[in-house]
């Protein structure tokens, strides 16, 4: 684990008593859903990993700039100039949430998935890029274009660092280089040594960008202190809404590249030539890879979450979620039908996001009820990280399997794993809702009938 992570756990034991300590407000926190045994229940909402609920005050925060909406950039208007300030400003509040060095650019995109698929598309010539195969899909499959080294799953991040170690000495050395490695691993939840494997692709003279979509909500991320070239997150794991995302980092590579999309925005200066064609003269600065108009919601509304989040307290949010990871964990050991799924083993710092597996159980099978029955929502599948998920099953890598398709009947083995996860807005009532239901359907058995559809197992009706 890097220093940095590593003081913010530590610092956090102290900081707050976390059995008292209250969960962020978020939307969503008094729906109700029906159970199909009968009734309604307030609806348990654990599978933050995949889009976490969005905080009440990025809601209220938009909720007050939606009737100044805007245009932004270049328009006369009042409110087309006050949304670019806010888009903006909204730029500076990132840069400063993850501490970026005064040079570095903040790009606003789509997602985690667009900002490494743009890192990708800006790539120098004849770069090598080293991945470990316990990634994410949106982390390991960008590189296509690229000569990819994946690197083998490690046990300890002693051996993550090794593993990259050898395989960047074994390396061009005078060619480009990138390392992608994530902060916290959605599908366990450990924390990943960071600032160590940074240390080791820069002695080798490589980058590293750092996928924070499973980090950023749950710890401080500094660019400065883990010493990384670019981090990519998405706003809808950060308790923002709208379909935003962040590039951020070194800003050679994205000047030198072409634009990710040609297009409005993204161009300074275009002008016919006497043949026939346009010139095009590109801006340098984060605009040269946010052409069209930009989502000026969804970056107003990560900007909001990055304030919400400082101004809580990340010592504050650390604590109290270990109190709930401590609450699972400790509820999930007293089932011996139920195996936690782990790299690093029981005592590896981690995120709120924890997998397991079920002895007896398919997975969706599992998961259905918890939701049918006991309205708890987790997710079930593979987690778009087939190869870590596959690796942790024991399975073999051509064993089928679909994220989020499971494709074994109730009752039949299935090769996916039960995922939940939770974070701010987790009240000690969900996640102890939870461990009861798991309990209650390992020794008493689903209370309803289900059936497979279209690859889902789904109540009987």
């Amino acid at each position: 684990m890097s220093a940095s992570l590593n003081a913010a756990v530590a610092t956090t034991a102290t900081a707050v008593d976390p059995a008292c300590a209250e969960p962020l407000a978020v939307l969503g926190r008094d729906v109700t859903v029906p159970l199909v045994t009968g009734g309604e229940v307030t609806y348990a909402a654990l599978d933050y990993a995949a889009s976490a609920p969005a905080l009440q005050r990025v809601w209220d925060d938009v909720a007050a700039y939606a009737p100044y909406y805007g245009s932004v950039h270049r328009g006369a208007g009042y409110l087309s100039q006050l949304s670019t300030d806010l888009f903006e400003q909204s730029r500076v509040t990132v840069a400063e949430f993850l501490d970026c060095r005064p040079a570095d650019q903040v790009v606003f995109t789509r997602s985690t998935t667009d900002s490494l698929n743009l890192l990708a598309a800006v790539l120098p010539a004849d770069c090598q890029v080293f991945v470990f195969e316990t990634e994410h899909h949106a982390s390991l499959l960008p590189w296509v274009d690229a000569q990819v080294t994946y690197l083998n799953a490690p046990r300890t991040p002693a051996e993550a660092v090794a593993t990259l170690e050898r395989a960047l000495a074994d390396r061009d050395p005078y060619g480009p280089a990138l390392v992608c490695v994530t902060g916290a691993s959605n599908v366990t939840g450990e924390l990943w040594p960071v600032k160590e494997l940074a240390a080791a692709a820069h002695a080798h003279g490589a980058r590293i960008v750092l996928d924070a979509a499973q980090l950023a909500p749950h710890h401080p991320v500094s660019v400065q202190e883990l010493d990384v070239d670019w981090v990519a997150f998405s706003g809808h794991k950060l308790y923002a809404p709208f379909g935003s995302g962040v590039l951020a980092g070194r800003a050679d590579w994205l000047q030198e590249a072409q634009p990710y999309l040609a297009g409005g925005g993204a161009s300074r200066k275009v002008a016919r030539r006497e043949d026939g064609g346009v010139d095009v003269e590109w801006h340098t600065t984060a605009a040269r890879h946010e052409a069209g108009s930009p989502n000026v919601i969804g970056v107003y509304s990560i900007a909001s979450a990055c304030k919400a989040l400082t101004e809580a307290g990340f010592e504050n949010l650390v604590a109290r979620e270990r109190h709930l990871i401590a609450k699972v964990r400790e509820g999930l050991a007293e089932v011996p039908a139920v195996r936690i799924l782990s790299l690093f083993g029981d005592d590896a710092p981690r995120v709120g996001v924890i997998s397991f597996v079920v002895d007896g159980w398919n997975s969706s099978h599992f998961a259905a009820a918890l939701s049918a029955e006991y309205g708890i929502g987790v997710r079930d599948g593979l987690f778009c990280a087939h190869p870590l998920v596959r690796t942790l099953l024991g399975s073999e890598p051509q064993a089928q399997g679909e994220c989020g398709a499971p494709e074994a009947a109730p009752g039949e083995r299935s090769l996916n794993a039960i995922r939940v996860s939770f974070g701010a807005g987790t009240p000690d009532e969900h996640v102890e809702r939870f461990v009861r239901a798991v309990k209650e359907l390992v020794a008493d058995g689903a209370k309803w009938q289900y059936r497979t559809e279209e690859g889902r197992c789904v109540p009987a009706v």
